[in-house]
């Protein structure tokens, strides 16, 4: 890509200030914008009066970090960028310039606890953060495989330990509190290490009715395990020894990498002494995996060995865990904020032969927004300082995108077809591009990140981990700026050109982290107009989505239509009824959704993304209920061979819940049981109406809010 200047971009917008297409707002997409992110004051009266205020208040409050003499140019310029498809996260556009109104949110979405001590103490004081986290709004994720297995001694109180899921159930509890006090749903992720003794039964604990409902759950998957599972080996359940178990001579001791603290044993190379709890067949272990992912979606699939050595950060932070939807890997108290560029805003002529991507439009959307994203740092309310701390320290952002599937249809691209897969990669590289080309500039208008700035003492680690610093004369003891260390010898950042690698040894750059891609639930389904949420197709082109709604214990079953259905009636054929049974047939062949793209093609579009994305991107491969589960298997070990962070399927699977999403014919062909107070069962489709408790609800979601206890035990 030519080099452009962030400025020139800015000043030349010309033609772009009236491209971009306009279709109708649905009603489900202005009903989400009003309950979620339109600013009420506490009674409720609405401050926002309709979308585009939204937009001024949101541009004011990022335009508030500049000069005085600068703030009014790039306010036009923030609000120019909203309207044509920069979408910042949802707790920047509830959250920004609320702060009269919401003084204890946070603007941020992504963030992970401390490193859980092992320890009652420590244990209680995570809880006791994590929940001033949620309190503010934010997602936190967690490593729980820091606690010692089940049945463990705890020393100085003669007892064992319950084990780490019986502490995540406090975690859990906390969280139904505090979202239900608040009224929105908190978000949690657990993750866990394959080797720890106690992983069978984090693999198997959502079989449970209600149990950890409020969390999200991924394996630590190392390189050594897929390859044990690739040999059919054995593979070792181990926990770090403590010392009465070294000096007892009873246990089998092992040395393994491990972060969690430091008054482990260590070997020369840095490795753990542990303690080897049992061996167990890693195919064995793998199916248990896969088992529990195909009938109850999770635990997901973290490929950590790959997210470290990918880091820019890798010389200062250890990753062992991620915000609670995956695209966001984080160190001990990270936190960062996101954003997405709607594409479906760059599409011009869309369904025709003329069709085409406005390039010039979405390179300057990029460079716009980037600036507003590293604006929101100076507003992020993070309750703790930690966190606050290391926010500003590395000033890490993840802008994504979203629309994926939308624009390709528009297009005439075949979702996962070869020429979609190079319009996702372009799509990527260009925005990961013009971002680190603006990030040096703001280095030298505002600063870079202070980590970029430090001296750092080269280890013996760095030098094995990056040998060919041997080769450029650094050894053990020299000191290394971290800007070099980033620009020069993070993986990632060899991939782009030795002039950009230089620009930032020598400029530094305003952040370590530019670029993920979220899941934008809500996002698109509001202030996109149902475009397709993010890197994924859309799911299907008429559904119902089921909406948590305040005060109610069953979630509301509402329609929604796919952005592109939308735009193929608004453009090209708008007699058609919005109800008709026989629309899809009538559709374009390259009208696809989630069911029609098969496991693989999901995966290599999430790989053509992923070359470029310096952070992690969260992506569902949804397969059908009848779907092979030895071809299901084979998904999660292509998606290790491809080079992916991270891999999570969903099928839908009634007997366990039925998920956020829900296609009509699914609910049509399901049948529910219950039980009634007199022993009388009756059977219902899962579309068909009941009323319970005063309310009316889908006989699905009512089956759910009953398994899950929101009503009571059956």
């Amino acid at each position: 890509m030519q080099k452009t200047s962030r400025l020139e971009l800015v000043e030349d917008q010309g033609d772009l200030q009236e491209s971009g297409l306009s279709v109708p707002m649905q009603n489900t997409s202005m009903d989400i914008w009003d309950t979620k992110y339109r600013l009420k004051t506490k009674y409720g009266v609405p401050v926002d009066q309709d979308i585009q205020s939204t937009h001024e208040r949101v541009a004011e409050a990022l335009a508030g970090s500049e000069k005085k003499d600068k703030r009014e140019f790039w306010r036009e310029k923030f609000v120019w960028a909203l309207q044509n498809g920069a979408i910042p996260a949802g707790r920047i556009v509830s959250n920004a310039g609320a702060l009269e109104h919401k003084p204890a949110t946070s603007t941020i979405n992504c963030t992970v606890s401390c490193t859980v001590p092992d320890s009652m103490a420590g244990i209680l004081e995570s809880v006791r953060e994590a929940g001033l986290t949620l309190k503010a709004g934010c997602g936190i994720g967690y490593e729980f495989s820091t606690l010692r297995p089940k049945g463990a001694l705890v020393t100085g109180a003669g007892a064992q330990t319950s084990g780490p899921l019986s502490f995540m159930d406090i975690f859990d509890a906390m969280c139904f509190t505090v979202s239900s006090a608040g009224g929105r749903r908190g978000a949690q992720m657990a993750t866990f290490d394959i080797s720890h003794p106690d992983i069978s039964d984090f693999i198997r604990a959502k079989r449970e009715d209600g149990r950890l409902r409020q969390f999200n759950l991924s394996c630590l998957i190392t390189d050594e395990f897929m390859k044990a599972v690739e040999d059919d080996s054995d593979w070792l359940l181990c926990f770090p020894a403590r010392q009465h178990e070294l000096d007892s001579g009873e246990h089998e001791i092992v040395y393994r990498n491990w972060t969690h603290d430091d008054k482990y044993m260590r070997d020369a190379e840095g490795r753990v002494a542990c303690r080897v709890y049992g061996k167990v067949p890693a195919q064995r272990l793998w199916n248990q995996i896969m088992n529990s992912t195909y009938d109850y979606a999770e635990p997901g699939f973290i490929l950590v060995d790959r997210i470290n050595e990918m880091n820019n950060n890798w010389f200062c932070e250890t990753i062992r865990a991620t915000n609670p939807c995956g695209e966001q890997p984080l160190p001990p108290y990270g936190a960062c904020l996101l954003g997405s560029v709607n594409l479906t805003k760059c599409v011009e002529h869309p369904f025709t032969d003329k069709a085409c991507f406005n390039w010039k439009k979405y390179r300057e959307l990029v460079a716009v927004f980037t600036r507003m994203l590293d604006n929101v740092v100076e507003i992020h309310g993070l309750p703790l300082d930690s966190q606050g701390d290391e926010i500003f320290r590395k000033r890490r952002h993840g802008m994504g995108f979203l629309g994926l599937g939308s624009t390709l249809t528009m297009l005439r691209m075949k979702y996962g077809a070869p020429d979609s897969l190079e319009f996702t990669e372009q799509v990527a590289r260009e925005m990961a591009e013009i971002g680190w080309r603006v990030g040096i500039e703001l280095s030298e208008e505002k600063g870079m990140a202070p980590v970029l700035d430090e001296d750092f003492t080269v280890t013996q680690q760095m030098l094995v981990r990056r040998p060919e610093m041997k080769d450029d004369g650094y050894r053990k003891g020299d000191t290394i700026k971290g800007r070099e260390l980033m620009g020069r010898y993070s993986r990632y950042m060899q991939k782009f050109p030795k002039s950009l690698q230089d620009e930032i040894v020598e400029k530094g750059c305003r952040y370590t982290h530019h670029t993920s891609i979220a899941p934008t639930g809500t996002i698109s389904l509001s202030l996109a107009n149902n475009a397709s949420n993010g890197i994924e197709p859309s799911f299907a082109h008429k559904y119902s989505r089921n909406v948590i709604r305040e005060g109610k214990k069953t979630k509301e079953s509402v329609d929604v239509f796919s952005y592109e259905l939308l735009a193929y009636r608004h453009f090209v054929n708008p007699q058609a009824e919005p109800a008709a049974k026989d629309e899809k047939n009538q559709l374009p062949g390259y009208f696809v959704a989630a069911d029609d793209v098969t496991p693989k093609q999901h995966v290599d579009i999430q790989a053509a993304a992923q070359k470029w994305i310096d952070s992690s991107i969260s992506k569902t491969a949804n397969v059908p209920t009848d779907f092979d589960f030895d071809e299901f298997k084979d998904i999660y070990m292509y998606a290790w061979k491809q080079g992916l962070k991270g891999c999570t399927t969903f099928r839908f699977n009634p007997e366990a819940f039925q998920g956020v999403l829900v296609k009509e014919e699914d609910l049509e062909s399901t049948v529910y049981q219950f039980t009634l107070d007199d022993g009388e069962v009756i059977e219902v489709k899962g579309n068909e109406m009941i009323e319970y408790d005063g309310e009316e609800h889908t006989a699905a979601n009512l089956f759910d809010a009953l398994k899950e206890g929101y009503y009571g035990r059956f």
